[in-house]
């Protein structure tokens, strides 16, 4: 094939501090991170990673001193020529609310996660807020128990310790070659380019977690993937689209 281009639609923008990407630095750091939905086209499917925030609210004047432009969900697709009944397909890295919202929209897919993913999200630990099982009810969810290939030049690798389920998406790209979107919340300060990768600063399992930022850095280094792009690295926004 061919390959795919990804297009990053922005739901929203959230402010936060630099510790919650990484763990034990940063901190003090305040930032802005986007909330992203990544739509696959050049398929014969039309497939999004994630479903980002079903609604928000941006501060005036931060888009401009950002450079990025935020979208609602079905904005992001018309742009696009697509409306939520038109994806066959919806991959989740995990299923924090910010990465599911949108989900009942998308009636006619197909939800792929971790089977993990599902069973922690279905009981929570009341350490982690971030999950609310309302979002994904009556989806047509798939758990996955382990690596898959979901459609050609798309698989998952589990990634997890951010979340119990976490797992990564590698798309074979037109022009960028084979791109790592990850499945644990990070930046680029996740992935400097000397010494290992740092661990996210929200994690169910930190040795876990620190195991899967490496894991994928291994990956890069060893030829198996061509891009890493971190879930919520601002440069995709800025960019537009990969590959």
């Amino acid at each position: 094939m061919a390959g795919y281009v990804i297009h990053p639609i922005v739901c929203g923008l959230n402010a936060t501090d630099q510790g919650i990407m990484t763990y034990l630095r940063g901190y003090g750091k305040a930032i802005h991170i986007p909330i992203y939905v990544w739509v696959l086209t050049g398929g014969d499917q039309v497939m999004v990673i994630d479903t980002g925030l079903e609604d928000f609210v941006i501060p005036e004047g931060l888009e401009e001193s950002l450079g990025v432009k935020a979208e609602y969900f079905e904005e992001g697709l018309e742009r696009l020529g697509l409306k939520p009944g038109d994806v066959d397909m919806v991959i989740h890295t995990h299923l924090h609310n910010d990465h599911c919202e949108n989900d009942r929209l998308c009636g006619r897919a197909k939800v792929y996660v971790q089977q993990a993913e599902i069973d922690f999200m279905n009981a929570p630990h009341p350490l982690d807020h971030r999950y609310d099982s309302e979002y994904v009810n009556g989806c047509d969810l798939v758990g996955l128990r382990g690596p898959a290939e979901l459609a050609p030049g798309v698989r998952v690798v589990p990634t997890p310790g951010h979340t119990p389920g976490g797992q990564s998406v590698v798309v074979q790209t037109q022009g960028a070659g084979r791109v790592l979107i990850t499945g644990f919340c990070s930046n680029e300060g996740n992935f400097p380019s000397a010494g290992p990768a740092v661990c996210p600063g929200v994690h169910t399992d930190a040795l876990q977690a620190w195991d899967s930022a490496n894991q994928v850095k291994a990956m890069l280094a060893g030829g198996e993937i061509d891009l890493i792009v971190p879930c919520h690295a601002l440069w995709p926004a800025r960019q537009g689209i990969i590959g």
